[in-house]
């Protein structure tokens, strides 16, 4: 909610101070707080997130999430770890691609 609303005080109190960022199609990682933060602020375009699922316990949480760019949309998984203080530590994002299943396996699977 503090990243759609761009409060970005908010968005970084939740993390902590060398919270890692990982990128894993891309193979990027991003080090420290101010960093992450300025990532998200300066990302081109105009950028929305919609949370749909999140899982957690103490320690982790699991997040599935639209992000639009425009009129492009795509699904992001993300996986959190959580500091002894409850800060956000580490997030490895994964953003899948949408692909055509292969042939032979349409009498079991419905498409949408």
């Amino acid at each position: 909610a503090a990243a759609e609303a761009r409060d970005w005080d908010r968005f970084a109190r939740l993390l902590n101070p060398e919270v890692v960022y990982t990128l894993e199609q891309s193979r990027e990682r991003i080090s420290g707080r101010d960093r992450y933060v300025a990532f998200n602020r300066d990302y081109p375009g105009d950028w929305h997130l919609t949370v749909e699922l999140v899982v957690a316990d103490d320690d982790a949480a699991f997040s599935r999430t639209g992000f639009a760019v425009g009129d492009q949309t795509q699904v992001g998984l993300t996986v959190f770890t959580f500091d002894s203080a409850g800060a956000i530590a580490t997030i490895d994002d994964f953003w899948p691609q949408a692909y055509d299943p292969p042939a032979g396996r349409e009498h079991l699977v419905e498409r949408f």
